[in-house]
């Protein structure tokens, strides 16, 4: 098991979280009150990026489609960085990547 840990970052009017390690029941906690604080400033954008996650279950699921929700009420963008495709499958199969905006790059923003 690979701990859970978040990284916050801030550029042009965007705040990106780059998470890794396991996005599970065990950590969602952490990444939904960085997720918060992220929105508390609130950017134009506010990036998930995935690239370093490992595995990520049902209620990081849920906390992407909560964290895209609020986004879209409050006007403001909110984009994923594609992970591996472990995360990736997750997302095409719960048919959520039809939902969300999902890019393979941070550079595509």
């Amino acid at each position: 098991m690979r701990a859970f840990d978040v990284k916050t970052s801030e550029q042009d009017g965007a705040v990106r979280l780059e998470l890794s390690g396991e996005l599970d029941i065990s950590s969602a906690a952490r990444a939904e009150a960085e997720l918060r604080r992220a929105e508390e400033a609130k950017p134009e954008l506010i990036v998930l990026d995935l690239r370093r996650l490992a595995f990520m279950d049902s209620t990081g699921l849920r906390l992407v489609v909560g964290a895209d929700l609020r986004a879209r009420e409050e006007g403001r963008r909110f984009a994923i960085v594609q992970g591996p495709d472990a995360i990736r499958r997750v997302f095409e199969i719960t048919r959520l990547a039809e939902r969300l905006q999902i890019v393979a790059d941070p550079s595509e923003l």
